[in-house]
């Protein structure tokens, strides 16, 4: 006991330890909560949404697609396979058309159009169709519809059931499904 008490620096030097120790710590905590806060702030993700999804049968057998897809996410996506019920659509066979929108143009329905689809033709948002002959890309804040003609495996005989549309990017998959319904010309 008395060797302590002369030897005043011995508890200073655990303290001083301690301290030190406490405050590397919370140093390091604080850098690695800058540095997630940073990454995770200058990150944008991609974000679509499938609306107005409708696939149709004519009389005839003539099967037509079409659906809207917003971009409402940070950055411009690539649309690289589009697929109805699992099998991709030929480029060949889809039609597009890209517009900044106003809430007037989404809040209008996708129509069956009694001829296929082909350029220059009206699809909505006020634009004409473009064939697509690769991948699309569809700017942040743009919206896109889709028409497809004759996309595989749907027939007369679906009408009624259930099939999906699927989207695909390099970051995600988009899935909607809707009912394969009778055209009415």
């Amino acid at each position: 006991m008395k060797n302590i008490l002369r030897n005043r620096l011995a508890l200073s030097t655990v303290v001083t330890t301690l301290i030190i120790l406490v405050v590397s710590v919370l140093l390091a905590g604080v850098v690695t909560y800058f540095a997630i806060n940073v990454t995770s702030t200058r990150v944008q993700e991609e974000s679509l949404s499938l609306s107005k999804v409708h696939i149709w049968v004519d009389s005839a057998a003539k099967v037509e697609g079409a659906m809207m897809i917003t971009n409402s996410g940070g950055r411009d996506v690539v649309l690289n396979k589009i697929a109805v019920r699992g099998q991709g659509c030929a480029w060949t066979n889809v039609f597009y058309a890209v517009a900044n929108v106003t809430r007037d143009d989404l809040s209008a329905e996708l129509v069956y159009k009694t001829a296929p689809i082909a350029a220059a033709a009206n699809i909505g948002l006020n634009a004409t169709a473009t064939a697509a002959t690769g991948n699309l890309v569809l700017p942040s804040g743009s919206t896109i519809v889709l028409y497809i003609n004759s996309p595989d495996s749907v027939t007369i005989n679906d009408i009624g059931l259930t099939v999906a549309f699927t989207v695909f990017t390099s970051q995600a998959i988009y899935y909607k499904e809707t009912n394969v319904n009778a055209a009415s010309t």
